[in-house]
């Protein structure tokens, strides 16, 4: 006689995975993609499938629900290299599945975003995933009502924390219970913040991205003024320039501000797009890094390690989020009876290179 799952219900792939001693994602691949599994790994899944007498009912849910086999994605922008990597793990990793992507950008716009979520649902998307946790209301809402499974990328806080500060209105508890899947952001501020103290500046420039409709900015900028008052120092407003995601454009804002006189000692770029700008505005200049300046940025994204020198940042671990998020998302379409806790905050790295150099070495 097959052994029902918990709770008297019948088995589902939690089942299935705690008796083959696997992830739920490994099981989903099993059925889905089964020779990128090992063969050891599929004779044990293949095992607990008869022990548990399990049946997949993803079929029946698809032709009953009609699931399209998409998965939305909205992102801020596609302009640049912020995302391509979460985007390329999160499309091949729903390919395992038999799953493919949907994107749509909103140029860093919440009322756009919330015309986008509404147009993909009206596409009837199988789930949708959102960059950040502050969202439009209506946004929330319309996930919500349509009863589509939703996830929370790239920014990280506990629930509880959610949609808590700078005064955001949820309306109701929408969206704090949904997969949440990133990594802190004002930890990654206050790392590069920290290192470039650790080396003796004090005398900083901090060119950061637009706050608004952006929390993961807001989040960095945080985290690294915190470190600077926690090392009994404050910012002038001289030193704090707000750049955006555009190399060329954020160039010509700090070579503006460095040709202005009384030079700091080091940039505080808010990502990796930022500190590129920073570098070029250097060089136009003929300013050498980092012997007279030092410049740290957030990211560590393709072509940041080929600059000479090679730039010193925060790496984000882009893939690892892409992943996570669709298996989780996948689990929660495939599975819905199962009582998942997609939770990650993906750890950082600081990645010293040699954009930066301690002062008391500078000539």
């Amino acid at each position: 006689m097959a052994r029902q799952g918990k709770r008297g219900r019948l088995p589902g792939i939690v089942d299935v995975a705690n008796r083959a001693k696997v992830s739920p994602a490994t099981v989903s691949r099993y059925f889905n993609d089964p020779d990128i599994v090992r063969y050891r790994t599929r004779e044990r899944i293949r095992k607990a499938v008869e022990e548990l007498g399990y049946v997949r009912n993803r079929a029946i849910r698809s032709m009953v629900g009609g699931a399209t086999g998409c998965i939305g994605l909205v992102i801020p922008t596609i302009d640049n290299a912020i995302f391509s990597e979460m985007l390329q793990a999160f499309s091949s990793a729903l390919a395992t599945h038999g799953r493919t992507m949907l994107i749509a950008a909103h140029g860093y716009d919440l009322a756009r975003e919330a015309v986008l979520v509404h147009s993909l649902s009206e596409q009837r998307v199988d789930a949708l995933a959102l960059i950040g946790l502050e969202h439009r209301p209506e946004t929330l809402a319309q996930i919500e009502r349509q009863g589509i499974p939703a996830a929370m990328l790239w920014n990280y806080r506990p629930r509880q924390d959610r949609g808590q500060d700078r005064g955001q209105d949820w309306g109701q508890d929408w969206g704090q219970d949904w997969p949440c899947i990133g990594f802190d952001n004002e930890l990654a501020g206050r790392m590069a913040a920290e290192h470039l103290l650790a080396l003796g500046h004090r005398d900083i420039l901090f060119a950061t991205a637009e706050e608004r409709s952006n929390d993961r900015a807001a989040d960095r900028r945080r985290g690294a003024l915190d470190a600077v008052r926690s090392a009994g120092l404050s910012v002038p407003d001289r030193r704090r320039i707000v750049c955006p995601y555009d190399i060329r454009m954020s160039k010509e804002l700090i070579a503006g501000d460095l040709r202005a006189g009384d030079r700091p000692s080091a940039i505080f770029a808010g990502n990796d797009v930022i500190a590129q700008g920073a570098l070029f505005a250097a060089t136009s200049l003929g300013i050498r890094v980092p012997d007279d300046l030092s410049i740290i940025g957030i990211g560590d994204f393709r072509g940041s390690d080929a600059f000479e020198p090679g730039l010193t940042t925060v790496r984000i671990p882009a893939r690892r989020i892409g992943q996570l998020a669709a298996d989780a998302l996948v689990e929660t379409i495939d599975w819905p009876e199962a009582d998942f806790h997609h939770e990650h905050c993906c750890p950082l790295e600081l990645i010293v290179r040699g954009t930066c150099r301690a002062v008391d070495t500078v000539e």
